[in-house]
């Protein structure tokens, strides 16, 4: 009988503080309602777009479209589209179900510098999704509606008017006042589930295919005495995942420069942890206690030194080491020729490259797998004359972990990270005012 108590008390001890094993935490997830302490983020609510808008190309989406009746019919420039809630779910069972091509699903992955992670994915189709419409009624007011309850029909919701504006928004009281509760299934313990999540919907540009919407729920763990606060775009922990502990805390938010994204490191107390990401099935927060100390790692957060590397340059045989540029400022710039930010990006680029002293700054850009042909015709076209790698297998991507491009990463001359993801002309006044000081 006492072992059989001891037991029970380990389990709850298990429960409440997460489960230790070779210095891995596991910390359940906790679900609340509301906004989190982090800036409050769009989620992925989706127009679906007509064929006309891929021209001569072929629309790698179409086949995963949902079928739905009931959109009022007295509305005008009515759209229909979907919120999703698990990207990473919905592409895996898509493409398992033929409605995804490999070509498409391979693609994905080299964008989003994804694995999926299949042991805790689903080939059963999960209802990751809940359909809506948008279109003028017969005054010109923008409406909406949402099929709540997940049937494929607009004829049991009630629609409503879009509020045009989310600036001056008192998110508790929209919260309260406005909230629509969707449902959508979910993996957990390899069993199908349903859930409800409160949704705010705030503006949208038919023309471009997308309407502004906020899951009002996030997710915390804890760890002993300290709150951690999980960070994703979507509600069920995607790829995306980086956390701040309540330490973070300033005026009630997180500034987003201290949080820890995945593999990256978290100081909590006096320890130093690993983000290790999401354990999706469990619903558990995956940490590892750190024996070193903060200044003995390399990562990718602002203040701490960056993992090196050493690549040979495009069009060059000389090899390009980031420990070799020590004594300068130095932009890593991570990018892709099918990257339309990225592209509108490079005049600006070009205005600071051209002006700034080379002795005392240098951008290396990192592209993605290109043909060198292509690259070459592409750098010409756009007068690209910094530094290039061609990442052909993503290693250096993954290292810094990047989960979209453009990314950049700005180092000091002492080769610290200082800033990342500066772009247009905040980056020109950083450059600028940096370079200027160093030549005082």
């Amino acid at each position: 009988m006492r072992i059989k108590t001891a037991l029970l008390l380990s389990i709850c001890l298990c429960i409440m503080t997460g489960c230790k094993k070779d210095n891995i935490l596991e910390l359940p997830i906790t679900y609340h309602k509301g906004f989190s302490p982090f800036e409050a983020s769009t989620s992925g609510a989706s127009l679906y777009m007509d064929d006309k808008y891929f021209k001569d190309k072929v629309n790698p989406w179409k086949k995963t479209y949902l079928k739905v009746s009931g959109v009022p019919q007295n509305w005008t420039n009515a759209k229909v589209g979907h919120i999703q809630s698990d990207m990473e779910q919905y592409v895996y069972q898509n493409y398992y179900l033929g409605d995804i091509s490999k070509e498409w699903y391979d693609r994905l992955q080299d964008m989003w510098n994804w694995h999926p992670d299949t042991l805790n994915l689903s080939k059963e189709p999960i209802e990751t999704r809940v359909a809506f419409a948008v279109g003028n009624d017969s005054i010109g007011n923008t409406m909406v509606v949402i099929d709540e309850n997940n049937n494929y029909d607009f004829s049991d919701d009630k629609p409503f008017e879009l509020v045009q504006s989310d600036s001056e928004l008192d998110w508790d009281s929209w919260l309260n006042n406005e909230a629509i509760y969707v449902t959508f299934e979910r993996l957990l313990n390899d069993k199908k589930i349903q859930v409800e999540v409160p949704l705010l919907f705030s503006s949208a540009n038919m023309d471009q295919y997308y309407i502004n919407c906020y899951f009002a729920q996030y997710r915390t763990a804890k760890l002993e005495n300290h709150m951690i606060y999980i960070y994703s775009r979507n509600i069920f922990p995607f790829r995306e995942i980086g956390i701040a502990s309540s330490q973070s805390l300033t005026g009630g938010k997180i500034d987003f420069d201290k949080v820890a994204f995945k593999n990256e490191y978290l100081e909590i107390g006096n320890e130093l942890y690993k983000n290790l990401g999401v354990n999706r099935n469990k619903d558990v927060l995956l940490l590892e206690k750190m024996d070193l100390s903060k200044n003995q790692i390399s990562s990718t957060q602002i203040g701490d030194r960056p993992f090196n590397f050493s690549e040979k340059q495009f069009q060059k045989q000389n090899m390009i080491s980031l420990d070799s540029l020590k004594g300068k400022y130095v932009l890593l710039e991570f990018w892709d020729t099918w990257c339309g930010p990225c592209i509108k990006e490079i005049p600006n680029l070009k205005t600071i490259y051209n002006k700034t002293d080379k002795s005392k700054f240098e951008i290396i850009g990192i592209v993605g797998k290109n043909e060198i042909t292509v690259l070459e015709k592409f750098a010409n076209k756009h007068g690209i004359t910094w530094p290039q790698i061609i990442d052909y297998s993503n290693k250096i991507k993954e290292k810094y972990g990047v989960r979209g491009i453009p990314a950049t990463f700005l180092i000091n001359p002492e080769g610290i990270i200082i800033a990342k993801n500066l772009r247009g002309k905040e980056l020109e006044t950083k450059i600028d005012s940096l370079i200027n000081k160093a030549s005082r």
